[in-house]
């Protein structure tokens, strides 16, 4: 199956360098025409220059691809609305946005600041919502779109010192599980990305011989397949050193306690069988919890 994006236009946020140019030049390699985004801030999210998004560009053109830059920050709704508008003006349609862009603030949660805290939320979380938000109407109309959101181990399974960036890439999937349903009859599908990358964001977490064995082109693959008119939808993939998993969020079995009131008793003394994972399930939906309970519940009153 050979994957291409002639005709495509992509939208990747934090493109200026790192994974999210990696992304950019992989997509316009392959035809598709980019928008390549980048408030070009520090790691931590200071500061802001459009040098790197206009150096991928150049990249891209010299390559003979088709790219823009912009500089606005995912933050700003309004920048956000502007650069789409600014894509349509250009290509007419946008069909593939990555949500790359992210800051870095880390600190024990003792020692974190708040704004820290709010801030890491707004970049991430707050910058993916406005993305989608502000491509979702032109997507929804023309009944074609690709979404991939950048989430994180350090979300997935938490990470020392990571809370405000763990729980803006946890939010994330929530917003991947949604949007992938309400998408899903305009052929919008929705994915998110866990990579595993030698990046400045990364730089500090990994020995100097792991982050030579961690490229971010080695990521790439799984962008595009996410991306593709192929893809799955609602799938979490992992990438790194060229190997490829996929993440799941299960439910168990469970079991059946009741309302007496020793059910808290009951519940601590049999806490095992609660969590084990033997016929765990991934739910097509939140409603399968539900159904789950109210289907063990209704099995007791016939009993």
């Amino acid at each position: 199956m050979t994957i291409d994006f002639k005709g495509r236009v992509a939208i990747v946020t934090g493109a200026g360098g790192g994974l999210g140019r990696e992304h950019a030049l992989a997509l316009a390699a392959r035809g598709a025409k980019v928008l390549v985004n980048d408030l070009g801030g520090a790691r931590d999210g200071s500061g802001g220059s459009s040098a790197a998004a206009l150096s991928v560009v150049e990249e891209i053109r010299a390559a003979g691809g088709e790219a823009i830059a912009n500089g606005a920050s995912v933050t700003d709704f309004e920048a956000v609305q502007a650069m789409v508008a600014e894509t349509m003006a250009h290509w007419g349609r946008i069909d593939i946005l990555v949500n790359n862009a992210g800051i870095l603030r880390d600190k024990s949660f003792a020692k974190m600041d708040i704004a820290d805290f709010k801030l890491v939320l707004d970049v991430h979380l707050m910058g993916a919502v406005h993305c989608c938000k502000a491509v979702w109407a032109i997507m929804t109309e023309q009944k074609y779109g690709r979404i991939v959101m950048t989430t994180s181990s350090s979300g997935l399974y938490g990470n020392f010192g990571q809370s405000n960036y763990g729980a803006a890439k946890m939010a994330l999937v929530g917003l991947m599980q949604t949007l992938s349903l309400e998408g899903a009859k305009y052929d919008i599908r929705v994915n998110s990305l866990a990579p595993t990358a030698a990046t400045r964001m990364t730089e500090s977490l990994f020995p100097q011989e792991f982050l030579q064995a961690l490229q971010a082109s080695d990521v790439v693959p799984a962008m595009l397949v996410l991306a593709s008119e192929q893809a799955p939808s609602r799938a979490i993939l992992c990438a790194g050193a060229g190997s490829f998993e996929a993440a799941n969020i299960t439910l168990t079995q469970g079991i059946w306690v009741g309302r007496g009131d020793d059910a808290d008793e009951q519940l601590a003394a049999r806490l095992t069988e609660v969590r084990n994972r033997e016929a765990e399930v991934v739910p097509e939906s939140g409603t399968a919890q539900g159904h789950l309970e109210l289907t063990k519940a209704m099995s007791q009153s016939k009993a």
